[in-house]
Order: C-alpha cells, then sequence, then structure tokens
C-alpha cells in the first residue's frame, strides 16, 4: 500500500514537473510564433512597396516612351 501511495506521489511530481515545462514550451512557442507573424507581415509589406515601386518605374518608362514617338497623324 505504501510503495502504491509513493508511485501515486512519484507520478504526480512528475506530471507537475512536465506540466511546468510544456507551459514554459507553449509561452517559447507563442513568442516565436509572434516573431515569424511580425516578420511576415513586414516581409509582405516589403513586397507590396516593391511591387509599387515597380509598378511606377514601368511606369514611368512608358512615359518616357510615348514621348519619343512620333506626333499621331489623327490629330492633325
Amino acid at each position: 500500500m505504501w510503495k502504491k501511495l509513493l508511485d501515486y506521489f512519484a507520478n504526480l511530481l512528475t506530471l507537475a514537473e512536465a506540466t511546468r515545462e510544456n507551459k514554459a514550451e507553449i509561452a517559447q512557442m507563442r513568442s516565436e510564433l509572434r516573431d515569424l507573424a511580425l516578420s511576415v507581415q513586414l516581409l509582405a509589406n516589403n513586397q507590396r512597396h516593391e511591387m509599387e515601386n515597380l509598378a511606377l518605374r514601368l511606369e514611368n518608362e512608358l512615359l518616357k516612351f510615348e514621348r519619343r514617338l512620333p506626333p499621331s497623324k489623327h490629330l492633325k
């Protein structure tokens, strides 16, 4: 009987320690997940800005190209 009681107590201590470790790991994972989400958000914003800049550069090049074309005969 004492052995069973001692085994249950040892089990309880083991489970309590495992629970503390799991809580610490979960907190760490949540922190890492927040950091990862922030990184993804920053990458998405940078990508969006890059695409906007490329679109503006393309528009500039098109405008430059249009200025080099001879005047249209339909306007005369």
